[in-house]
């Protein structure tokens, strides 16, 4: 039996991402009465999103398809800012033009392949809070909106408390992102009849500040809505790796080193992804969710290639499932795996395994190379390295004209001469 009346919240519910909302009745009462708008706002700060941004994307995603209107709010304006974080160390602003083709580059990119823009009843609208933060007027904003927001009620959000407890400097610049972003959702009220906004739990303060805010200012009725955070079973963040940022930008990470992010997840981890990221119907799903002990690996592989293809197609996840199987399963190599190009010269004298694994990636520093290397997960030609200082050269081309170096079973890229 459905939890609730709405389509769009009981496809959240299923598929694990509801943690709070602000009034579950009222908002599910709402969307049975036509289209409505959510909003869901993203930095402007890399040229690409990457998966940590895919629990919000998708939530934008099921709201589409479920009838309503989804909202991107660009953070143009905010981006100049920076929003106060667990971190340390202010974020490093940037200029407008910077910001603009990022903006650009994650629509194009990112945007594009989970949501239908255009200029339909339920097509997605892509908005740039810089629009109206760029011209407010400082002592007017402070007096018309900063009284509505307590220095006692911010200092209490853990991102803040966090830094505070830390004594870390915390600008009055960042401070003050609370306040745009609250003022963010009062100002797609006015102007789009945004009812909604969503996010990640981290981020709950801040939509309540605009949920209070449009209240206050207008008697608006809004609604907050967030998912889980998604961490790794040792409480890391969802979308790093040793190597960096796991990109959504294809141009920024291979589809096919996007497939190979999936199909290695931890076990535990795998009926949480398939219900988020990919669409997949729930009964397929729970066929999956009851493969036990190594079958869970073909689970993986379904994961690996509906994540892949909801990202970047259906001819791109054939592509990275193909060249899985060839190095995985058939023991050769295919053109998609991570490669670097050296001259002809320079291998000629004889290149170090070190240098060349932290050149592919395969290493994030010489020093984890050596502890891989004495580890014995370094290999060359699927050959073990025996000794911190060999070397690669001419004569350990293939016959394909290639070197395959190894980290571990699941990391491999490839050694080509320049043409």
């Amino acid at each position: 039996m459905s939890k609730y009346k709405s389509d769009f919240l009981n496809i959240l519910d299923e598929r694990g991402f509801i943690h709070q909302c602000s009034d579950f009745d009222t908002l599910d009462a709402k969307l049975l009465e036509g289209v409505q708008s959510a909003y869901i706002g993203f930095d402007a700060t890399a040229q690409s999103l990457h998966v940590g941004n895919l629990t919000g994307i998708m939530m934008l995603y099921w709201f589409q398809q479920a009838g309503h209107k989804p909202i991107t709010l660009m953070g143009g304006g905010t981006s100049k800012i920076g929003d106060p974080s667990f971190k340390d160390e202010q974020r490093q602003l940037m200029d407008d033009d910077t910001i603009n083709t990022n903006i650009k580059h994650i629509k194009d990119t990112c945007f594009n392949q989970f949501l239908k823009y255009g200029d339909g009843k339920t097509n997605a609208l892509m908005v740039n809070n810089n629009d109206w933060l760029d011209d407010l007027k400082y002592l007017d904003f402070l007096r018309d909106y900063g009284r509505y927001f307590t220095i006692n009620r911010m200092i209490g959000f853990d991102s803040v408390k966090t830094r505070l407890e830390r004594e870390s400097p915390l600008s009055l610049l960042e401070f003050n992102y609370m306040v745009m972003q609250g003022y963010d959702f009062l100002e797609l009220y006015r102007r789009h009849g945004t009812l909604i906004q969503m996010g990640g739990s981290d981020q709950w303060g801040n939509i309540i500040n605009g949920v209070d805010l449009g209240h206050k200012c207008d008697r608006a009725q809004l609604f907050a809505l967030t998912a889980p955070l998604l961490t790794t079973p040792d409480g890391k963040k969802m979308g790093k790796t040793e190597s960096g940022a796991v990109w959504l930008n294809a141009d920024m990470l291979k589809p096919y080193d996007y497939y190979q992010y999936w199909r290695n997840v931890d076990d535990a981890m795998v009926s949480t992804l398939l219900r988020r990221f990919t669409v997949l119907s729930m009964d397929e799903i729970k066929k999956l969710e009851a493969l036990e002990g190594a079958e869970i690996n073909e689970a993986k592989k379904v994961l690996a290639f509906e994540a892949t293809k909801l990202c970047h197609g259906e001819s791109a996840a054939n592509d990275a499932q193909e060249t899985a199987a060839k190095v995985f399963e058939q023991g050769s190599v295919g053109d998609d795996l991570p490669s670097i190009e050296i001259d002809a010269a320079r291998l000629g004298k004889g290149i170090s395994v070190i240098d060349l694994l932290v050149e592919t990636g395969l290493a994030s520093s010489k020093g984890e190379a050596r502890r891989l290397i004495k580890g014995g997960g370094a290999k060359v030609n699927d050959n073990k390295v025996e000794a911190e200082d060999q070397s690669v050269s001419t004569p350990d081309l293939t016959a394909d004209n290639y070197v395959k170096l190894s980290a571990g079973k699941k990391k491999h890229a490839l050694l080509k001469i320049k043409n």
